[in-house]
């Protein structure tokens, strides 16, 4: 599995560390990250197929 290093606002991290947990939604910081990217790209699948955009792959 690939690496990524970036650079977050702290506001943005400690409102994601609120959902991260025992009894919460996401185990860990870096489970919410992928989870995160993964709907982001479902999202951007359907505006690019809607548009026309989306080609096979």
């Amino acid at each position: 599995m690939g690496k990524v290093s970036l650079d977050m606002p702290g506001e943005l991290l400690e409102d994601l560390k609120k959902h991260v947990g025992e009894d919460k939604k996401f185990v860990s910081v870096a489970d919410a990250i992928r989870t995160a990217c993964r709907k982001m790209l479902d999202h951007l699948d359907e505006i690019d197929s809607r548009a026309g955009r989306l080609g096979g792959e």
